[in-house]
């Protein structure tokens, strides 16, 4: 159930419409304001908001295209509605975040920290192509997982990300480079499928409002335990990516500590079921470690969990932080492990890190940035 509470009268009524990003009844009620954000906001609540505000109906479609398209930040902005309905609903914020610290590399990735209404900072990251522009997304602030080799899961966990938290990330990124996002990865700050209610809306709002396919959208977990399901059952076209990281349970329980309450054959087997209810391949990602998961045998033994799996593996090589002493692999160990898969007939790529110059791993410039930068600029 979403509501935007519309003015500031203490009576109370209700009404309800249909919300096409939840598909659900939406709940319009008259009460105290509470400043709830309209970014990330469905075209068909907008409407309900502006003719509960006393406006006509197609004032709801103009709001919904100056949020998504032109990127306001005060309904103050919208020149084309009345000066004094705008000075009477300036009060209700869009929900969007300022820009606390920018770093582009030499291959053009952009890392943000964005600062968000309650003074929390997270991170986003836009990762330019030829022919695509790719946004990482945060899902939470910090990480409650404590997986051993990340950075963001050292800095320690606060809160969940609202809806517009999120697509407010995808939006600084598409404004900044000024050209049209095509792929969103959550694979920033925080575990996803422990915030699953926003991450589904927020996929939802970014495909419908903004008009990224769902097919384009990966979502990544380590894996909770029902929720891979879950995730299923919202019937999206999302892809799933798995951090794997390991071949086996001793050594993910090692890497991954939750791991030790999800046993890898159950995380495979809840796999094995998201590809049926879906008709969606699922990738394992799964980050190289010098001499800890890169050996022949860790190849052996992954390729065999894999065999028969409508699946495709992406190999990351570690990429450093200070915070833990794992290592690099070299190039020629990263590359005989994928041979090994593919000889065995695994679907197989491997990712290197775009960004190594400052900060490339997910939590690390928030870490060394957050405390010490002024706030910069306001995007847009």
């Amino acid at each position: 159930m979403v509501s935007i509470i519309a003015d500031s009268t203490t009576d109370s009524t209700t009404d309800s419409i249909t919300d096409s990003i939840t598909g659900s009844a939406i709940a319009i009620q008259t009460a105290q304001p509470v400043a709830v954000p309209l970014l990330g906001q469905s075209v068909e609540l907008l409407t309900a908001w502006v003719v509960q505000q006393g406006q006509p109906a197609y004032r709801g479609k103009q709001l919904h295209q100056w949020i998504y398209q032109k990127g306001i930040r005060s309904i103050d902005e919208v020149t084309v509605f009345p000066k004094k309905w705008r000075a009477e609903v300036r009060d209700f914020p869009i929900g969007r975040s300022h820009l606390h610290y920018r770093s582009t590399a030499p291959d053009g990735t952009v890392k943000y920290l964005l600062k968000l209404t309650d003074g929390h900072i997270i991170e986003a990251v836009g990762i330019p192509s030829s022919k695509r522009l790719t946004v990482c997304v945060s899902s939470q602030i910090g990480c409650p997982m404590g997986c051993d080799f990340c950075a963001t899961g050292k800095g320690g966990f606060a809160r969940n990300l609202e809806t517009y938290e999120i697509v407010d990330q995808v939006l600084t990124v598409q404004e900044d480079f000024g050209r049209r996002v095509s792929n969103i990865v959550f694979m920033g700050m925080g575990e996803p499928l422990l915030n699953t209610d926003n991450v589904v809306a927020a996929v939802r709002s970014l495909n419908q409002d903004i008009g990224i396919g769902q097919r384009m959208i990966t979502v990544s977990t380590v894996g909770i335990p029902g929720h891979i399901r879950r995730l299923a059952e919202q019937q999206l076209q999302v892809t799933l990516a798995v951090s794997l990281h390991a071949s086996n349970q001793t050594l993910r329980t090692q890497l991954i500590p939750s791991a030790e309450k999800y046993p890898l054959q159950d995380l495979l087997s809840e796999c094995r079921d998201y590809v049926k209810l879906t008709g969606r391949r699922v990738t394992f990602e799964y980050i190289v470690l010098a001499d800890l998961n890169d050996r022949p045998e860790h190849a052996l033994e992954l390729a065999n969990e894999l065999r028969g799996f409508q699946s495709h593996v992406n190999l990351i090589p570690y990429n450093p932080i200070t915070e833990a002493d794992y290592k690099r692999p070299t190039r020629k160990r990263v590359e005989d492990f994928t041979q090994q898969l593919k000889d065995k007939g695994i679907a197989v790529s491997v990712r290197y890190s775009r960004g190594l110059e400052e900060d490339a791993a997910c939590g690390q410039l928030r870490a060394s940035k957050a405390a010490t930068s002024t706030l910069a600029p306001t995007l847009g």
